[in-house]
């Protein structure tokens, strides 16, 4: 059976298959496969959107304007549709630019569909990530001193130390995590699991996050701190215990906890976070399935039990299966909401897999907008579909088969 096949029949609900923990347990442990000569991530040119973007600065049909508080964060956020919106702030010294990272000052990000942004404070580069159909995560700094051409430098071993591991699947990908935090900021204990997903239980999830908004009166551990360093505390799993108890609702305001007139939205939105952990999930899932797709292909083994368990895999995260249910209705406190539902598409009867519910669950209708990436189109079987093919297919089945669905055919 073909990938496509494997893919159409795991979203099929009557013929959904449970994946075994031997099963989660290969694909988890997957090496790196990024060297592997199918894939070739160091040596092959990406097309993701931020190298599209260099593209047009090098025949002069882009500029970016550098902005004295921000360099070129504002330019860049424009130039590649990410929306101020999205804005997520992270006090956790997680990142790179570490030294320029703490409670006080935190990391902002910003995201769309395919790309991810990161400022922080005085740091020398701005952090971007594009994701390529066939490559994944393709990491790139950009200079934060002002110039008449800024070039974006791909990042290689630098990133990959950390984004491609057994956390990220064995590929380049991202990792969003939730972790306790000293007063200033160093990591000391995991909270849950090392990834946060859709299936994270929302008092598991942002430690080491500010996080505006509120999803009923649940507690979650964004905006906690510690009182003390990691190097104080005797035993930090209890220590960690009494700070998961101190945990609150939600809050609207960051004023007070730093300067948030230094950023370019006041807060960090509750709405955006949930998107970020799903979609930051389905990528690495997209990217592991057609990488272990191609490699097993070249090595003629297209039908390996390997591909099917990425396949499952993929499947189900990206219908929601054990999505932690919402324990009350969530609010954010940005626009994001509306922006992000407002992309579409939607079908005849004004419906969109955009739609959020933030009721009981994160979307109205429970299968991921990023069936439209390019990502998946890209997947093996999928490619060679133009998206003329893809439309006149689904009119077809439509109009042809009463019982095939009126929503999205991959």
């Amino acid at each position: 059976m073909s990938f496509a096949g494997l893919f159409r029949s795991s979203l099929a609900p009557i013929a959904i298959v449970l994946t075994t923990g031997a099963a989660a347990l290969a694909v988890s442990q997957l090496p790196t496969l990024a060297d592997n000569d199918a894939i070739a991530y160091a040596t092959a040119k990406s097309n993701d959107p931020v190298a599209r973007l260099q593209q047009r600065i090098d025949r002069g049909e882009t500029t970016l304007a550098f902005d004295p508080k921000h360099g070129y964060l504002p330019a860049v956020l424009e130039a590649l549709h990410v929306p101020v919106s999205s804005q997520g702030l992270v006090f956790s010294r997680t990142s790179l630019q570490i030294d320029h990272i703490a409670p006080w000052s935190p990391r902002a990000l910003y995201f769309n569909d395919d790309t991810y942004v990161g400022w922080v404070q005085n740091g020398p580069i701005l952090e971007a990530v594009g994701v390529d159909p066939t490559l994944g995560a393709v990491f790139y700094s950009l200079d934060q001193r002002a110039t008449d051409h800024p070039v974006f430098e791909r990042q290689q071993r630098t990133c990959l130390i950390c984004h491609d591991s057994a956390t990220t699947g064995g590929v380049p990908g991202f990792i969003v995590r939730s972790v306790f935090t000293d007063r200033y900021g160093y990591a000391f204990a995991s909270v849950g699991k090392d990834l946060t997903t859709d299936r994270t239980p929302i008092d598991e999830r942002w430690g080491g996050w500010y996080v505006t908004g509120t999803a009923g009166d649940s507690p979650h551990m964004g905006n906690v701190i510690a009182n003390r360093l990691a190097q104080e505390m005797d035993d930090k799993t209890a220590f960690a215990a009494s700070m998961k108890r101190t945990a609150g609702p939600g809050i609207t305001d960051l004023h007070g906890k730093f300067d948030v007139s230094r950023y370019l939205a006041p807060g960090s939105d509750i709405v955006a976070l949930l998107v970020l952990a799903h979609q930051s999930v389905i990528h690495n899932l997209i990217t592991t399935a057609g990488y272990v797709a191609r490699i097993d292909a070249a090595d003629g083994e297209p039908d390996s039990a390997r591909v099917k368990n990425a396949a499952e895999k993929l499947a189900r995260a990206m219908l929601f299966a054990n999505e932690a249910p919402l324990p009350g209705p969530v609010k954010g406190t940005s626009a994001f909401a509306v922006e992000f539902a407002a992309r579409g598409p939607k079908d005849r009867q004004g419906r969109s897999l955009r739609d959020l519910d933030l009721e009981r669950r994160l979307l109205r209708y429970p299968l991921s907008y990023l069936i439209y990436s390019d990502g998946f189109d890209g997947l093996p079987e999928f490619g060679h579909l133009s998206g003329s093919d893809r439309q006149a297919i689904r009119e077809i089945l439509r109009d042809t088969k009463p019982d095939f669905p009126a929503g999205p055919t991959p």
